[in-house]
């Protein structure tokens, strides 16, 4: 049971949990929408993602110094993930977004055209997820909440 005594990744892990819960009031603060599911979605203010690497990575160097090359190692993890979250599958929720604008478009035009029938079948389909990925303000603000998450729980450790 020596993983309950790994710091780095108790605040990885503590950061995540506290990234995901912090964006509901978040959301409802700004939309007064009150979304309980957001603690399981992706995307979203802050990164959950930005904050477990950024609280391992700060973990890492606390416990093992900024030296290590455990810490060189997460350091540029680190910062492959918070790019790959504000880019890649920024890019990917955007897609998202334009096809399925463009399945609705379609079933429109050809209900219209041809009154097709089973038009309520086809609209069952499963949308594509268009919350994948982050801005670089909810990346900013999930590394910066890791780094505090690992910091404050670092004085508990």
């Amino acid at each position: 049971m020596n993983v309950l005594f790994n710091f780095p990744l108790i605040a990885a892990l503590a950061a995540i949990i506290f990234a995901q819960v912090v964006k509901i009031p978040i959301r409802f603060a700004v939309t007064r929408e009150f979304k309980p599911n957001l603690a399981f979605s992706t995307g979203g203010m802050p990164s959950s993602h930005s904050a477990a690497v950024s609280a391992l990575t700060t973990g890492i160097g606390l416990i093992d110094g900024v030296t290590s090359t455990i810490f060189a190692v997460s350091c540029v993890f680190s910062i492959i993930i918070m790019f790959d979250a504000s880019g890649v599958r920024r890019q990917a929720g955007e897609h998202a977004i334009l096809l399925n604008q463009l399945i609705k478009d379609f079933q429109y035009f050809v209900g219209e055209a041809k009154d097709w029938q089973r038009k309520a079948d086809y609209e069952k389909r499963k949308e594509l997820k268009e919350l994948l990925g982050h801005q670089p303000i909810e990346v900013f603000f999930g590394s910066v909440t890791g780094i505090v998450i690992a910091l404050v729980l670092y004085n508990f450790y």
